[in-house]
């Protein structure tokens, strides 16, 4: 199942409860796979929220039955670590350290963490130990928050 179709399924569900679908993850594994929904929202997520989504997500994939096979359903918070894979997602965070991992090298290097400088609709710019660098987003294999310790 390509990730796309089930955004397009299960946002508008999130959405019409009241939240943002922030990131959805499907992963085959051995035995079971996973459907991974992170939802937010202004006021932030709780237990009840979580468990509201994953009802009505649970009903609208019985109905459409997208997916093959058995899978377990995880819906939750995306956290003070929260991915980001969308400049929608790395423009708010404009100043915060993140992590971003490369899928190929750049300049020699696939990991990055250090404050995001800027973010663009195809580019970040991130600064490492004094220098920026810019990184398309396309070529990020994952990145997300990465508070100070």
């Amino acid at each position: 199942m390509h990730r796309d179709t089930l955004v397009a399924l299960l946002q508008p569900v999130v959405e019409d409860l009241g939240y943002g679908l922030w990131e959805l993850e499907y992963a085959v594994g051995r035995g079971r796979a996973v459907l991974r929904l992170y939802i937010d929202a202004p006021a932030g997520i709780t237990v009840d929220d979580c468990e509201r989504v994953s009802r009505a997500v649970s009903e609208r994939l019985d109905a459409d039955d997208p997916l093959p096979g058995q899978y377990t359903l995880e819906v939750s918070s995306p956290g003070i670590e929260r991915p980001l894979r969308t400049a929608a997602h790395f423009e708010p965070y404009q100043g915060e350290t993140v992590f971003v991992e490369m899928a190929q090298p750049l300049e020699g290097r696939r990991r990055f963490k250090g404050p995001l400088v800027a973010a663009a609709a195809e580019t970040i710019e991130v600064e490492v130990e004094g220098r920026r660098f810019a990184l398309p987003i396309a070529g990020i294999r994952r990145a997300h928050l990465a508070p100070d310790d």
